[in-house]
């Protein structure tokens, strides 16, 4: 989702090009992506997705978004954190979700690690925001795969044992998120989604 050049949607708005594949995908445009998120169990869902969307395109990812809930527990990581073995063996017989063994465990762990995150920082959202880039700053560098925050919060995640964390998953993470917003100048979702990331209040 870096290459952000705009198109003109099915209503005659213009839009970041890469939504207009499909009405979910624009669906997900225009009411989540770049919008910021200060919830612990969202925050969880879409850091495991982004681990899932490795080597596939998140519109895979996203027409899958429900199967994966159902098959995760809601993301409550609390109860993924319980997951044993025969879970994975049953979410490896699961046609609804990717089927990655690798990409399964690293889901459980990261459960178990995201408690532990939570233990020591308060929130998973108060430690993510942290790596907030300065917007006047990011808004300088035009389309790129990771940056300097992407890698620092993945070093970070890396060193407390998460898995399928790394920089350019990251900046994908943080732009869906609202940690930055990426929307393509002349988005017609680009000024709702800054407006909302003026009125959040972030979690510390």
């Amino acid at each position: 989702m870096t290459d952000t050049p705009l198109a003109e949607g099915p209503d005659g708005q213009p839009r970041c090009a890469w939504c207009l594949a499909t009405p979910a995908y624009q669906h997900y445009h225009d009411t989540e992506w770049g919008f910021p998120v200060g919830d612990d169990r969202r925050l969880f869902e879409k850091i495991s997705l982004e681990g899932f969307q490795c080597g596939l395109s998140w519109l895979t990812i996203l027409n899958k978004r429900e199967a994966f809930r159902a098959a995760f527990a809601g993301f409550d990581f609390e109860a993924v954190a319980r997951f044993g073995e025969a879970d994975v063996a049953r979410l490896l017989q699961n046609p609804g979700i990717v089927r990655h063994r690798g990409k399964i465990e690293a889901v459980i762990n990261n459960a178990r690690c995201a408690i532990a995150l939570r233990e020591k920082e308060g929130s998973l959202a108060a430690f993510f925001w942290r790596f907030e880039p300065d917007p006047v700053v990011h808004a300088r560098r035009g389309l790129v795969a990771e940056t300097p925050e992407s890698a620092a919060l993945s070093r970070a995640l890396r060193k407390q044992g998460w898995r399928y964390v790394g920089p350019t998953t990251l900046h994908a993470f943080m732009q869906a998120m609202g940690l930055v917003n990426d929307h393509a100048p002349g988005c017609c979702t680009r000024a709702r989604a800054e407006a909302a990331r003026q009125a959040f209040r972030r979690p510390a």
